[in-house]
């Protein structure tokens, strides 16, 4: 009997709860239940609990006005307004996407073949260069300058086109190159989109756009192309070869290539061989690129081109040409407009830096062209072991193409000489052993002291025994870090280089990071005039 009273009151208490609980009155839901107890129906669910305080009352309205973003919406007209200008051309050949040009050049249009080290070929290609000074009866006075990733032949003014080049106050009467002196050449690579012939351009083969068709370059394959062009100017040997960031790589990719026909070389704020922070990099503003839905996989041509994901890969960019150091000073902490609220689009003035950055760039440079550019800076290494798997492989790729680039086998379809796979196993973190191993084969510099470059890079560097060779790295440099320089330096002299001369400027003298290569003519041009001679 006993146990037959607790067993009905549980199911009242069952019952009561659960619709107390609810939050609603207490009703008798349990018509057979047995009467509770007193301290039971004294007992009263709690009301509903409401978060930091917030009333229970519904208005119908939000607690506070959305954020706008005029930012966003900025992206989202451009976005529509080339829209628009697509609807009326569609085609492969003209669309909203911009003539990628900075003005006048002149175009070398090599007809015959060039066999790319992936295994690639163009059976014919465009340069697109500019030049400066007279070139002497004998040609003994050609400097050949190489430009960064993104920039064109334009490095000075001309006739043809009065507007400051990217190296304006670096070239000219007894600038660092005297063109008194000297009659300099600057080309706009191939894989780029000013005139030369790159992912934009039209493939002879079908009369379609490259796009993602064009094949995978190296560093390597641009210089071979400029000699291209210096065998149709009658230019034998260079005086010089010049170059900053990524023309730094080609100056001496220039020299390892062509030990012969180069005299001098000049390598400024760049390295032998990428890093992985470097890589990094530029890693990301691939994926800025091809994370944008308007990329289509390369074949966005006559169509909105990935201007979005373009914009953000500059702004990343951006963050590694400049230092620390000087956006402390240039931009501290202030705010665009101190007196309004904060937002979530730019608000802080590096912020706004770094917008106007991007917004100057993402409709002026083709996408494809980036992509395929910065991953031949990636792909750079003058290590022998390198240089020797990539003339093998050149070897290989020869047996398939005869003479006038003929191909004499069918190149199995989804080759890795033309296209980019995924890894067959996921990244997975090196055992603790192997990583020490890796660290004791190759210490890591430490700040100020001279690296010890590996033994595979100053084999790759033999060639440039018997070359004079200028190398200079900024201490504020974050893109290419000064021990980079340190490294390629002495390399050089480990291999035998008894006529290298190495600048590094300091913080002191330069907080303008990796840019300091287009700013500084008093230590940059400085140095390469009295280099040169």
């Amino acid at each position: 009997m006993k146990s037959r009273r607790v067993t009905q009151l549980a199911s009242s208490l069952q019952c009561c709860t659960s619709s107390s609980l609810s939050g609603r009155p207490v009703r008798p839901v349990c018509h057979n239940a047995l009467p509770l107890p007193e301290h039971i129906r004294r007992w009263q669910a709690p009301s509903p609990r409401h978060l930091h305080g917030q009333s229970a009352r519904r208005s119908g309205e939000p607690s506070n006005p959305a954020i706008k973003f005029p930012c966003l919406d900025a992206l989202e007209t451009r976005s529509a307004t080339l829209e628009k200008q697509a609807a009326s051309t569609r085609s492969d050949q003209s669309g909203p996407e911009p003539s990628y040009t900075v003005g006048a050049t002149q175009i070398f249009r090599c007809a015959e073949p060039l066999l790319l080290d992936h295994g690639g070929l163009l059976h014919e290609f465009d340069i697109a260069y500019e030049t400066w000074g007279r070139m002497n009866a004998a040609r003994s006075n050609v400097i050949l300058l190489h430009t960064g990733l993104s920039a064109s032949s334009h490095a000075h003014s001309t006739p043809e086109n009065p507007q400051p080049g990217w190296w304006e106050k670096f070239i000219g009467p007894g600038l660092a190159l005297d063109t008194n002196k000297y009659f300099v050449i600057c080309t706009n690579v191939i894989g780029g989109c000013y005139g030369s012939t790159g992912p934009s351009s039209v493939d002879p083969s079908d009369g379609k756009r490259y796009a993602t068709r064009f094949p995978i370059l190296t560093i390597t394959d641009m210089v071979r192309a400029q000699f291209r062009l210096l065998d149709h100017l009658g230019v034998s040997r260079l005086h010089a070869s010049v170059g900053s960031s990524m023309g730094g790589m080609q100056s001496l990719a220039a020299g390892v290539a062509f030990p012969s026909r180069v005299g001098r070389l000049v390598s400024i704020s760049a390295c032998a061989r990428s890093h992985p922070y470097s890589i990094a990099m530029r890693y990301v503003q691939r994926r800025a690129i091809l994370n944008d839905p308007n990329w289509s996989r390369g074949f966005y041509y006559g169509r909105v081109p990935p201007h979005v994901g373009m914009k953000l890969a500059r702004e990343i960019a951006t963050i590694t040409y400049r230092s620390g150091p000087e956006w402390e000073q240039r931009f501290g902490r202030r705010r665009a407009d101190a007196s309004k609220p904060p937002a979530l689009c730019p608000d802080f003035l590096v912020e706004t830096y770094l917008d106007h950055a991007g917004e100057k760039f993402c409709l002026t440079y083709d996408p494809n062209s980036l992509l395929y550019v910065s991953k031949a800076m990636d792909l750079f290494d003058l290590g022998r072991e390198n240089q020797l798997a990539t003339a093998a492989r050149r070897a290989a790729h020869q047996q398939q193409h005869g003479p006038g680039g003929t191909t004499t086998t069918t190149r199995p379809t989804g080759s890795p000489a033309c296209t980019l796979t995924l890894p067959d196993k996921p990244y997975q973190e090196q055992p603790e052993s192997a990583m020490q191993t890796a660290l004791d084969a190759e210490a890591l510099p430490h700040q100020g002291a001279p690296p010890n470059p590996p033994a595979d890079l100053v084999a790759g560097l033999a060639a440039l025994r018997d070359h004079p060779v200028l190398v200079m790295g900024v201490a504020s440099d974050i893109l290419f870090p000064a021990w980079q320089q340190r490294e390629v330096a002495e390399a050089l002299r480990q291999a035998g280089n008894e006529a290298v001369e190495h600048h590094e400027l300091s913080e002191v003298q330069s907080l303008f990071g990796h840019d300091t290569f287009l700013l500084d003519v008093e230590n940059v041009g400085g140095a390469v005039r009295s280099f040169l001679g």
